[in-house]
């Protein structure tokens, strides 16, 4: 399973998961003996289809970046799980496992892998270790413009190697064709998690320069991977096309061919109510007419996404590495304070969710260990008077009666709010999220004027779009509890730029030598959701439940906290 944090943060605890029905919706009933059988034709279910084809949905189109290390979408992710392979995993109950690797430690600082021996590439190719350094070197290259560096950086001379103060990582040494030891700059207890553990195919890419790799076919057209799927044929915007990798390392897989298909939003209940598509990720919406349908059903897992609205604090420094704090409109804390009282949760999550969501109060989910309980965090229960009077207090008051609140220097007050484009419920959740902040008095308008294209939204945050201020966001955070990636000063991924001393010392005291006492290590996080709660750089929505719409024909599907598993195993029946 990929890195899935939209996107950071990484594994090394084990967690206790609370699972929502069908937590573990596998469909196969073979049983477990039957389980990488691929020859098997026939289940309980009915015969399988040999030559069976399934279509799944997505519905944005992807950034077209298929070679792990270069893409930042989740929609990127989502279609290269079918096409690529890790050397490492984390299974259903979030504990760190092999899968193409085993690993050894004495002191998790320096760490001994080694590979499986046999596994095929696409184009036949054996994986050996120079897949992986070559994967490495290419995300800390000097050249190299993707948002991967920080799961190589902590090796030790990655650093320089960027720099180009050296000519290979010094802390990446092949032993073997099979083995290769990993040396971090120092200890931590996430090392292994923070690590980047997907191999490149060295014979496909190492003639092109780093600086063209995201534009070369090899990438965007024809990647090779060693999953269980390769790719047939690629149509920006439309399609993927798969099909089956008969030299699989876990066995032939049971579909012959997968279609990754981009379905309009409003497009999709139809499309799976007509049998176009197999399966795909649904909306809390449609769930009420889906679950109608005698031909489909629909799965639910609680999983490791919320939702949020975050402010912009300033820019990123690339060269430093740095946010800076320059853009002071919301630094008020009590104007953030005021804008969380009066936001109405509860009828965004029945109006907007069908119900499929949980007010929260911390940007860490709940099924992680670390979640601060409710009880020590303030809760901001909707309150629209409370909300006016922290902005009365705070100075934001209507000075020339015309309805809506001025800054305290006098001078008109604009909230402007981003929202990026998909189906009908976003307009309306952008625009109920913009009437609360209106009924207590604070203008609110939309940024541009309207909803913003899925990829050009991420690209206006990584860039500090000027019209990037006040923002909906949504993040799936991996099995390591660190928040560092989305909220220390320091990350790529702080798009609303927060710098705040305190919370760089609690997050990094998170990953320092005593954090490797587990119980220490949650109060220190604890510590750090106290503060995330008071200064509210951003206001924390609600835990999202996964939901996918599925044809009863399919089964074989496994679905966990991190997703969709096991693609091998999928199968159509007759």
């Amino acid at each position: 399973m990929k890195k899935r944090y939209w996107f950071l943060l990484a594994l090394s605890s084990v967690l206790v998961i609370v699972f929502a029905a069908c937590s573990n919706s596998t469909s196969n009933n073979e049983g477990e003996e039957n389980k990488n059988d691929a020859d098997t034709k026939e289940t309980a279910e009915g015969e399988i289809k040999e030559d069976g084809t399934l279509t799944y949905a997505v519905d944005q189109a992807p950034e077209g970046l298929f070679i792990d290390g270069f893409a930042g979408s989740a929609i990127d992710s989502e279609i290269m799980d079918f096409i690529h392979e890790d050397l490492v995993t984390v299974n259903a109950d979030m504990e760190y496992e092999p899968n193409l690797a085993e690993w050894e430690t004495e002191d998790n600082k320096e760490f001994t892998f080694t590979l499986k021996e046999g596994v095929k590439w696409h184009n036949g190719e054996e994986l050996t270790m120079e897949d992986w350094e070559f994967a490495l070197e290419v995300i800390a290259h000097p050249d190299y413009e993707g948002p991967r560096f920080n799961y190589v950086k902590e090796i030790d001379g990655a650093e320089e190697y960027r720099e180009g103060e050296a000519d290979s990582i010094s802390g990446f040494e092949i032993k073997d064709p099979y083995t290769a030891v990993v040396t971090f700059k120092e200890a931590k207890v996430n090392n292994l998690g923070n690590l980047w553990t997907t191999p490149m195919p060295k014979k496909e890419l190492e003639d092109i320069p780093v600086a063209d790799m995201e534009s070369a076919e090899e990438v965007r057209e024809n990647p090779v991977g060693m999953g269980p799927f390769k790719v047939k044929e690629v149509v920006q915007g439309e399609y993927v096309r798969l099909e089956r990798f008969d030299d699989y390392w876990q066995g032939k897989p049971k579909l012959a061919e997968v279609l990754i298909k981009v379905v309009d939003p409003s497009l999709t209940l139809g499309a799976l109510q007509n049998g176009e598509i197999d399966i795909m990720e649904v909306r809390p919406d449609d769930i009420a007419e889906l679950e109608g349908l005698d031909h489909i059903r629909v799965e639910e897992q609680k999983g490791l996404g919320y939702s949020y609205v975050a402010f912009r604090f300033g820019h990123y420094d690339q060269d430093k590495g740095q946010a800076v704090a320059d853009f002071d409109k919301y630094a008020n804390k009590k104007l953030r304070q005021a804008m969380f009282y009066a936001l109405d949760r509860e009828s965004l999550i029945d109006s907007y969710l069908a119900g499929k969501g949980t007010i929260v109060n911390t940007p860490i989910p709940s099924v992680h260990w670390i979640a601060a309980d409710e009880s020590e965090l303030t809760q901001y229960d909707f309150d629209p008077e409370k909300a006016k009077k922290l902005l009365d207090d705070a100075g934001y008051k209507d000075t020339n009666d015309d309805g809506y609140r001025e800054d305290p220097d006098g001078e008109e007050f604009v909230v402007k709010f981003s929202h990026y484009a998909g189906p009908s419920a976003f307009e309306g959740r952008a625009q109920a999220i913009m009437q609360n902040w209106e009924d207590v008095g604070l203008k609110t308008e939309l940024a541009t004027g309207q909803l913003i294209e899925f990829n050009t939204y991420n690209e206006m945050k990584e860039n500090d779009d000027k019209n990037i201020e006040v923002f909906f966001g949504a993040w799936v955070v991996g099995s390591d509890p660190d928040p560092s990636g989305l909220w220390h000063s320091t990350a790529e991924w702080n798009y609303g730029r927060w710098v705040n001393e305190e919370s760089d010392k609690l997050l990094d005291e998170g990953l320092s030598k005593a954090s490797f006492d587990e119980e220490y290590r949650a109060n220190v996080y604890v510590e750090w959701q106290k503060l995330f709660n008071e200064e509210l750089p951003a206001l924390p929505l609600w835990e999202n439940i996964d939901l996918y719409g599925m044809n009863n024909h399919l089964e074989g599907v496994t679905i966990d906290p991190n997703g969709l598993r096991n693609f091998h195993e999928w199968y159509v029946t007759e």
